[in-house]
């Protein structure tokens, strides 16, 4: 998206969502990479990663497969995944490794256009968009995910769901999640 109207909603999906993140974060689809390029610059974890499957410009690790990442457990604070969870295509998957790279009660955040509103989206962008030019639509990927399908999917995966909230004028949605944890039960005093 390195048109005008392609950074200007860049950016805005950026403002959008680094309210959100906290501590050390892993962007899984970053493309650019620039969500953690502007979190760092903002005081965030200079720990943060982007990575994708792709190797875009300014990502900082490349992965065969997001539902197998190459982290140990609670390894992050957070873990977003920014216009690009109807790109995985084992979806279910990927929030379990997420989960799984969470430490105990960390964050899951995540944005996503309902499947109508994508799919004309990428129509109208395909001229400007680097992403359908390069690397296309695979196999299992999708056009957006609706409201409900992004809830039982995070539900599913073991989050609950602290924030839904439409942004960029109600075409887009961001998705606040926790990991449900369980406190440990602490032995009585004697």
């Amino acid at each position: 998206m390195n048109d005008r109207v392609g950074r200007y909603l860049a950016e805005w999906r950026i403002a959008t969502v680094i309210p959100h993140l906290r501590g050390k974060t892993l962007d899984v689809g970053c493309g650019n990479n620039q969500l953690i390029l502007s979190y760092k610059n903002r005081g965030g974890s200079k720990e943060s990663l982007g990575i994708d499957v792709y190797p875009w410009d300014g990502v900082d690790l490349v992965i065969e497969n997001a539902g197998n990442l190459p982290f140990a457990d609670g390894s992050f604070d957070t873990v977003c995944c920014i216009a690009a969870l109807n790109h995985i295509p084992e979806r279910a998957v990927f929030l379990r490794e997420a989960k799984r790279v969470l430490c105990p009660c960390g964050r899951l955040v995540l944005t996503m256009l309902p499947p109508e509103i994508s799919r004309i989206w990428h129509v109208l962008r395909a001229p400007w968009d680097a992403d359908q030019h390069e690397r296309g639509m695979k196999k299992g990927e999708v056009y957006g995910l609706s409201s409900y399908a992004m809830k039982t999917l995070l539900e599913t995966a073991g989050f609950s769901i602290t924030r839904v909230s439409n942004f960029m004028l109600g075409i887009n949605k961001l998705y606040v999640a926790e990991n449900i944890c369980v406190k440990p039960i602490c032995p009585p005093l004697v």
